[in-house]
């Protein structure tokens, strides 16, 4: 199983600058290939990444703001092989299915669900079938989510844009890989978002095998994610990687 990341970046910033990409990442597994938050840019770090939108299997947009759900479009054309076959799952949560997608779009997906908190799902491709697991994020839109999704006997695990919680340990123990978006290195004003104190407290407690940091905003960029890579596996003895834009990752 593979990981790629199309696009490292995240905040507002960025997003205008593209200093890193905001394509989101892909999970290429022997039972679907899944793109998951195709903000701008994913389609055009899909073609230079070679990760094929016509083989996709499934799309997931974890909500409803502009660097996570940008490209959806194109990628659902894709998916549906140019729009002319009726294939494939969607999944995103309340707000992306009801506002952020054309209903033309949405009916060319095989199948299009509706994330509620605490659901898990059992979804079948042409290849295989996964699991998802959906779990409350907290942000300022507020049917935003992340998962647990099992697939191939293992389970990766996404943390979205989100303050902190207790709760977030917990929620993802147990997880092959955990990708987590943190995009600070530290508290400021804005809120909405991790900073890598947080994700050394959701880490001791999630005891992933791996850690991959990504959604990395300016203020990240300019202290170095390797550096807050590595004070986060010195605090919880997980080991943690910073992804870069095209990284491949293999489980």
């Amino acid at each position: 199983m593979e990981i790629v990341f199309l696009g490292t970046g995240g905040g507002r910033i960025n997003l205008i600058k593209q200093v890193r990409g905001t394509g989101g990442f892909r999970i290429n597994s022997h039972s679907a290939n899944i793109q998951v938050d195709p903000g701008p840019g994913a389609l055009v770090a899909s073609v230079k990444y070679k990760q094929d939108p016509l083989k996709l299997d499934c799309v997931i947009v974890t909500h409803n703001h502009v660097d996570h759900v940008s490209d959806i479009e194109a990628m659902i054309e894709g998916m549906t092989g140019y729009a002319l076959k009726k294939r494939g799952v969607l999944i995103g949560s309340r707000k992306t299915i009801e506002n952020g997608i054309s209903e033309w779009h949405k009916s060319k997906a095989g199948v299009v669900y509706t994330a509620e908190f605490r659901e898990k799902k059992k979804f079948e491709s042409e290849k295989g079938s996964f699991e998802i697991e959906i779990i409350e994020m907290k942000h300022d839109e507020e049917t935003a989510f992340g998962f647990k999704l099992k697939i191939d006997g293992m389970v990766i695990g996404h943390i979205s844009d989100t303050d902190y919680m207790e709760s977030l340990g917990e929620d993802f123990a147990g997880c092959d890989c955990l990708i987590v978006n943190c995009i600070k290195p530290e508290s400021d004003k804005y809120l909405g978002h991790l900073k890598t104190d947080e994700v050394i407290k959701i880490v001791k407690k999630a005891k992933p095998k791996t850690c991959i940091i990504t959604h990395l905003g300016m203020k990240m960029m300019r202290v170095g994610p390797n550096s807050q890579a590595q004070k986060i596996e010195k605090e919880t003895g997980v080991r943690t990687v910073a992804a870069k834009d095209g990284m491949r990752f293999t489980i």
